[in-house]
């Protein structure tokens, strides 16, 4: 019989605010750090008696397991939104401001008042509802850790389609992260319009 691996404390972690917050919204970002393409954010509403099998920080799970999760999610999820800020918005406001816009825009998604907002991480965004921090949430909250497979596999898909659109990157492989390969390829080709020019300053300013 295959094993079942569920992460009950995280599920458990939410029931327990839903007696005094009955509508939770999780919320977490993918793409903050690479050099390259767009911030992403996810909502995610589950309800009380929702459990799903594997779901934990989806920095601690396969690729593959990521998009049978990503499928479940979106199956199961009360109400669900993904949200962008774009490269030009990473550029103009800063990461932290663009992902925190994204973070708005898949809040304001779900077209739902929300009792309690869960954001991952130790700073909030401008959200017009009561919100909460949760570090490490996408390891503690069944919601927080359901909008980060949303988010991070719906990054990744964009970044494949990146890849099509600019073979010579190979962003299928490093997701536009700063690996070794990726700067390679920037050495090579230099800086498309899909790389985020504020965070690559150094190599501008040396090729000037």
């Amino acid at each position: 019989m295959a094993r079942i691996t569920l992460h009950k404390e995280l599920f458990d972690y939410d029931s327990e605010l839903r007696k005094d917050y009955p509508v939770i919204v999780g919320i977490d970002e993918a793409g903050r750090g690479p050099l390259a393409g767009d911030v992403y954010a996810a909502a995610v509403i589950l309800n009380d008696d929702t459990l799903i099998n594997y779901l934990n920080d989806s920095k601690k799970i396969s690729e593959k397991r990521r998009e049978l999760l990503y499928d479940e999610v979106i199956e199961k999820a009360e109400k669900y939104s993904i949200a962008t800020a774009s490269v030009k918005e990473i550029d103009e406001l800063n990461i932290l401001q663009a992902t925190f816009l994204a973070m708005k825009r898949a809040y304001e998604g779900l077209r739902v008042k929300a009792d309690l907002v869960l954001i991952d991480g130790n700073k909030l965004p401008d959200i017009d509802a009561e919100m909460r921090y949760v570090i490490k949430g996408d390891a503690t909250s069944a919601s927080i850790s359901a909008a980060s497979i949303l988010a991070k596999v719906a990054r990744d898909r964009y970044m494949r389609d990146l890849a099509e659109k600019y073979p010579q990157y190979e962003f299928d492989r490093h997701k536009g992260y700063g690996t070794k390969l990726h700067y390679e390829k920037l050495e090579e080709f230099g800086i498309s319009e899909v790389h985020r020019r504020t965070f690559l300053k150094k190599l501008i300013d040396d090729k000037k």
